[in-house]
């Protein structure tokens, strides 16, 4: 008796494990998946905001650059068309890449973005309109010169941010 029970509940645990061991495997395989697509998800996230904040750098210290360099140009009297056209590149870049951040970078980031881009649009206007001849009272090259330095420890500041978001700590 002891010996047909003993080989009914071994039949018995033998079908189970059969039956069983396709549904433990397609969980497992599931959650492998599940986790794969989790990573890969994590890994394009990184990416787009990487890009994202690589470009808007980018833009915001070209930006930079270019403005600085129209101050001196307007200084020493050799501002050119050419000058106006590629200040005014940069800044359009500099603008659409601020529009892409703001879908995708974190708020930390945009308050970050948002004190570089207060000075350099400053620094903008004020390049235009003493381009134009119609500065305003106590504004000149040298002071806008002054004023756009700010810019630097912001964008320091900035790029900072940004790589502490995405986890680069060095």
């Amino acid at each position: 008796m002891i010996a047909v029970l003993a080989a009914m509940i071994t039949a018995v645990v033998g079908v189970l494990g059969t039956l069983f061991a396709p549904l433990v495997t397609h969980r497992v395989t599931s959650r492998r998946r599940d986790e794969e697509v989790r990573m890969e998800e994590a890994r394009r996230w990184f990416e787009e905001r990487r890009a994202v904040y690589t470009a808007m750098n980018r833009a915001s210290r070209q930006f930079h650059t270019l403005l600085k360099d129209a101050f001196h140009r307007l200084r020493d009297g050799v501002y050119t068309d050419r000058d106006r056209e590629q200040l005014e590149e940069a800044r359009l870049d500099h603008r659409d890449r601020y529009a892409e951040a703001q879908l995708i970078a974190a708020e930390v980031v945009l308050a970050a973005s948002r004190h570089v881009n207060e000075v350099l649009a400053g620094a903008d206007a004020a390049a235009k309109r003493l381009d134009r001849g119609v500065a305003r009272e106590g504004e000149s090259v040298e002071q806008a010169l002054l004023d756009l330095k700010e810019a630097e420890p912001r964008l320091t500041s900035m790029r900072r941010v940004m790589r502490e978001n995405l986890g680069i700590t060095d």
